[in-house]
This record gives structure tokens, sequence and C-alpha cells, in this order.
């Protein structure tokens, strides 16, 4: 199949198109590369760890409809993998147009152009921030989620509705795919594994907020690159997915895990909770090991001793 990934110098996108690649598929890559964290990073994961895969790039922002609309009338586009958007819950407080553009525009554009192309299967990343302020736990695809907490996840929330609509009005088969903080090598650095590894390192105090009660479902990469394939081959009508680990795991453990394998211990700032931040998010992924086969493996002590490893070898570069 021919796939056209968007957001293929991002982290998921990234490790996406390789796992495309290897079992045979051909991946058209979009990405703008923008300045929102070190575009070296983007950049090296195209050049060091998608180095000698044979993907067409192009670098475009999904804001630019012509562009757009260039990249499909010059391939013939089987399947749309749509996993690059504007990312960060804080930075959305500041910068909310970005999201509004890179997001909501960005997205419609590509159904708008799946549609046009009569490409029928459309998979995109959603996030677990959609659930907002929900206490109960763990968050389920059914529960109500009309009270998003920042513009990300509102954003991401609008991608679910465009999704529907082009499904109700058009036929496309859309899955989309509420992510619970991915984490692993070659991760994003505005998440907090990362951020706190250079500081610890260097004996430099780390943010700790809400005062250490936080509580994410951190769920590794492969994990979830084996749940995104999945929903590659398997979709059809429209649904929505929760690709999470299923097991909440404390900021207070997560940083004890980094102070051990980076062999230090973390000099901690506590502060209180955030705007736009939620306090804990917990995955329940049954309906996604019922349709999808998904079955998250990695424990976070295997997955943040991959990531160390990882960070030790590439932190010139960041």
């Amino acid at each position: 199949m021919v796939i056209l990934v968007t957001g293929v110098a991002g982290f998921i996108g990234s490790y996406v198109a390789k796992a495309l690649i290897d079992r045979g598929d051909q991946v058209i890559g979009i990405d703008n590369f923008n300045s929102y964290y070190n575009p070296k990073l983007k950049e090296a994961r195209i050049n060091d760890f998608l180095d000698g895969y044979d993907l067409k790039l192009y670098r475009l922002d999904l804001a630019d409809f012509s562009g757009l609309k260039k990249v499909f009338s010059e391939n013939r586009i089987d399947k749309i993998c749509h996993l690059g958007a504007q990312a960060g819950v804080r930075y959305s407080l500041e910068n909310p147009e970005l999201y509004i553009q890179s997001n909501i525009v960005g997205t419609h554009n590509l159904l708008e152009l799946a549609k046009q192309n009569e490409v029928k299967d459309f998979i995109f990343a959603s996030s677990a921030s959609v659930y907002g302020g929900n206490t109960k736990v763990p968050f389920s695809e059914s529960d109500p989620v009309t009270n998003p907490v920042s513009v990300y996840a509102a954003t991401k929330r609008t991608n679910e509705l465009q999704a529907h609509v082009y499904h109700h009005l058009f036929g496309l088969n859309c899955f989309g795919l509420r992510f619970f903080t991915v984490y692993g090598p070659w991760g994003r650095p505005d998440m907090a594994f990362f951020k706190f590894s250079p500081l610890i390192s260097s004996g430099q105090p780390i943010e700790v907020y809400n005062h250490g009660q936080h509580r994410r479902d951190f769920t590794y990469i492969d994990d979830i690159v084996a749940g995104v394939l999945a929903a590659v081959d398997r979709c059809a009508g429209y649904e929505i997915f929760n690709l999470g680990n299923n097991q909440p795991v404390g900021l207070e453990r997560l940083i004890e895990l980094l102070e051990s394998n980076l062999g230090k211990k973390a000099k901690k700032n506590y502060l209180p909770l955030q705007p736009g931040d939620v306090i804990e998010t917990y995955a329940d992924i049954s309906k996604a090991k019922k349709v999808l086969g998904y079955q998250p493996k990695t424990k976070i002590e295997e997955g943040i001793k991959n990531f160390v490893s990882w960070y030790k070898d590439y932190q010139a570069i960041l």
C-alpha cells in the first residue's frame, strides 16, 4: 500500500513510517519541521533513525491546502495516517492560533482531499487529553468528553467530530486513536521524562507540578506503533480507540526510575497544578484489545531504561 503519514519527522510518525516501510508499504511523508522544539531532533529522526529507508518526504504545512493538493496529485495514496499536529498542552495556552491552524484547519484539508481523491481510509491521532477533567477511571471511549481543559484538547476533540462528519456524509472510514503519554527513544523534548533527564544529569532542579501527585498512563512507543498499524489494517466505519498501557504510574515513580538509570539524584522544586493539566490519565483498552488485537507489552522499568540509553547517545544533538 501507499500510505500518507503526516508528522513523519515527529516522534510517533517516524516510528510508524519505519514500521510501515519495514513490512513493505510505501510511505509518503509530510512534516513542516517547525520550531516548537529543536528541529535538529526532527532532522535526526529522518537522517539517522530513518537512514536508508525509502521515504518520499514533503516539507509542508498541513494548513497549506494548495501544497497538500499537489501531494495528492503527484501520488496515488491508498490510506492516510494523520499523526501530524501542534502538540503540547501548556504551549497551547500561549499560542492557541497555532493549534487552530495545524490541528483543525490541517485536519479539514486532509479530510477534504481524501474525499476528493477517493481515499477511503483515514486513521488519525487524537489524545487522552480529550477526557479533560473526567474523574471516572479508567477512561473509556464511551465516557462523555464535553469538558476539555486546554486548547490542545479542544482541537483533538474537534478532529474526532470532523472525521465523523466526513464518515457520515462521504463514507470515509475513520479510526481515531487516543494516545496516552507516549514515551521512548527519539521522544519529544517537551515531555516530562525528557525534560527531567538533562536537569537531573547536570544537578539542576526539576519542576514537579501538582506536588508530584500526577499519575500518567505511560505507553511505550513500540506498543503504540503496533496499535497504529492494526488500525491502518482494520480501518472500517467510524471508531475511536484508547491506546494506552492500562497501568498508570505516579510522577514520583517516574523520577525514581530516571534517577536510577542516570545515576544521579534529582533536586525537586515542587509546584502547584498547572492550568490545563489533568491529575491522572488511565486508559480502558478493552475495545482496542477486542477490535485491534492491541496488547501493550512494555513495562515502565524497561521503557525508561531504553529511553535513557538512547538519551545518553544522542544528547549532544538536542
